[in-house]
């Protein structure tokens, strides 16, 4: 076999590790998706929230190509359908950000799509990515197009979002996205902006390690739903020379979906460096389930919560500890199987 054939294999297995349902999440409610440009209500994102949450209704609409007519269309949807959650990707995004008074997530929101059509060669004669219900294939986006496009694109961030407003929108970037670059303008107007791995186009490993995690905090926010905490300390995730250990993040990722997840790191008494190195290590490895979830304290005693997974051999820790290496937890595999027991309680 070509190893072009044995890489694209490789590469389809990693991929398809992350195909797997939440059914447990936004259990019979309405989550109304917002697509990007040149695509459709039948596009693959879709596909992906029907599938990984099945017990959720997932209601999409092809947008108008015209941008007034498209956000005219999606305001008297929000009004008709009463979503739960909004979901908007690229100029998506930037259309969802308008919606207001419902929880939403903006995934690389193009909210400058105007300048972003220009530079990426989003003018002229366009192809539809996904099959539209009207059947058309192909589109022409002109100069007097964009300048209508750059003025629906202004009605972002207005009026000023309000309280409600900061709690309730959430924006993922990707870290390598080469097309939209609007995490400081976010930052702006709002304060949960949180960075993934990956660049513009959503697939299944970005749904699953970056949007998922947001909306079971959304989930859980919605319902009154306090799951039981986990504490784990950074160096039962990493060795002394900062490399992740054998299945710690299979461990949390598992642990993710029955429990709230929050990373210990000793507090030392001032060393800016090292607060900057614990925050850069857990965003690169942990991301976006650690925003908000990255605790720094040298006292476990303080710690409220129903689990501690650390090194030490004995912890003043309220409630049940778990030494990791020690003979019982030697491994995160032993750890993975202890919790599996416990069935989330």
């Amino acid at each position: 076999m070509h190893l072009f054939s044995l890489n694209r294999i490789f590469a389809e297995d990693m991929e398809n590790q992350y195909i797997k349902q939440f059914p447990r999440i936004m259990e019979g409610k309405k989550i109304m998706y917002v697509h990007g440009f040149a695509s459709s209500a039948k596009s693959g994102t879709v596909s992906r929230l029907r599938e990984m949450l099945p017990s959720a209704t997932i209601i999409a609409f092809d947008l108008p190509v015209d941008p007034h007519e498209a956000i005219a269309l999606l305001h008297r949807k929000h009004e008709e359908e009463q979503p739960d959650l909004i979901i908007g990707t690229s100029m998506g995004g930037m259309y969802a950000e308008q919606l207001r008074g419902t929880d939403r997530i903006l995934v690389n929101p193009a909210f400058q799509i105007a300048d972003t059509m220009g530079a990426h060669g989003m003018v002229g004669k366009q192809t539809f990515l996904n099959p539209r219900e009207d059947g058309v294939q192909e589109f022409i986006v002109t100069k007097a197009m964009v300048k209508e496009y750059r003025a629906v694109q202004e009605q972002c961030f207005s009026p000023q979002p309000g309280q409600d407003d900061l709690e309730n929108v959430w924006g993922l970037f990707g870290d390598e996205d080469p097309l939209v670059h609007t995490y400081p303008l976010f930052m702006q107007h709002y304060r949960q902006g949180i960075w993934f791995h990956g660049e513009h186009r959503m697939n299944d490993r970005i749904f699953s390690e970056a949007v998922i995690p947001v909306i079971r905090w959304i989930d859980d926010r919605q319902n009154g739903t306090e799951r039981p905490i986990v504490y784990i300390h950074i160096d039962a995730l990493r060795d002394q020379r900062g490399q992740q250990r054998s299945a710690a993040m299979k461990a949390f990722r598992m642990l993710l979906e029955s429990y709230n997840i929050f990373i210990v790191a000793p507090s030392p008494d001032y060393d800016a460096a090292y607060v900057e190195g614990v925050q850069q290590w857990v965003k690169d490895v942990v991301a976006v389930p650690a925003f908000g979830h990255l605790v720094f304290t040298n006292r476990s005693s303080l710690l409220y919560g129903d689990y501690l997974i650390d090194l030490d051999e004995e912890s003043d820790f309220m409630s049940t500890h778990l030494q990791f290496g020690s003979d019982t937890f030697k491994t995160w595999e032993e750890i993975i199987e202890y919790f599996s027991r416990l069935g989330g309680q």
